[in-house]
């Protein structure tokens, strides 16, 4: 519905009601989220803001960027995904899914385009590759692009983008290669810390790389008494944030934990 000086819409998407108030004058751009939701494809992800508490971060000033999945797009995770993510027990895995598909800045496709990434508010980087004259983020298709809003940018893609998940344990654990360091890392008690909210990087041995050091070296390390040594050798391997790989090229030192 909408009226001369204010805009009132109403979502409902599995018994969750999302209301949002705002200016609606002749000829001014809406924000992020009324512009999305006046699209009409985007109940789901109007829903989903909601659920997370991002609706008012997201009719800030910015600008943002966002990648948004239509409710098609939405409808292509498996069954029941969807339900789950909403329940209030699940906002933070939300919030931090939907942050994944929202980068800092007004980055129009002239600019996409040229980019083999971009850093999201989540924190973690998605891929972006140009294909067949089309634009990939991640595994999604730029459908359309380049809808300006008041406080920013929304290209529409054809697939939800997932943030990766694992923590750096069990990222090492599945890749195989990392069977020493992750036994070094359960003896010397600092799984819980691998495993935590927070950002680190890992500079990581592989188990070729162990196999170089003296022989007796390892097994001498993972013995109950020269557990603090072990725990300063792998901390020795950790700094905290994210630091790709780029970003590591350009910088001389840095502090490990």
């Amino acid at each position: 519905m909408l009226l001369n000086r204010r805009t009132l819409v109403a979502v409902t998407l599995a018994g969750l009601v999302l209301t949002i108030s705002g200016s609606a004058k002749a000829g001014e751009k809406k924000d992020i989220v009324d512009t999305a939701i006046a699209a009409g494809q985007f109940k789901t992800l109007a829903a989903a803001l909601q659920a997370a508490d991002l609706v008012d971060a997201l009719k800030g000033k910015g600008p943002f960027t966002v990648f948004a999945p239509t409710d098609d797009a939405f409808s292509k995770l498996p069954e029941g995904t969807i339900a789950g993510l909403l329940k209030p027990e699940s906002k933070g895995a939300l919030a931090g899914i939907l942050t994944y598909h929202v980068v800092s800045g007004a980055v129009d496709s002239g600019k996409v385009v040229k980019l083999s990434n971009a850093t999201t508010l989540n924190g973690q980087r998605v891929d972006i590759t140009v294909q067949d004259g089309g634009v990939m983020v991640d595994n999604a298709k730029v459908v359309t692009t380049d809808i300006h809003c008041s406080n920013g940018i929304i290209h529409v893609i054809d697939s939800v983008i997932l943030p990766k998940s694992e923590t750096i344990p069990a990222t090492a654990v599945k890749a195989g290669t990392f069977k020493t360091l992750v036994a070094a890392v359960k003896t010397a008690g600092l799984l819980d810390a691998l495993s935590g909210d927070k950002p680190l990087t890992v500079f990581a041995p592989t188990d070729e790389a162990f196999g170089r050091l003296p022989e007796g070296t390892v097994a001498n390390l993972l013995k109950p008494e020269n557990i603090d040594q072990l725990q300063r050798i792998l901390l020795y391997h950790v700094v905290e944030g994210r630091v790709y790989s780029d970003q590591a090229l350009k910088v001389k030192n840095a502090s490990s934990l």
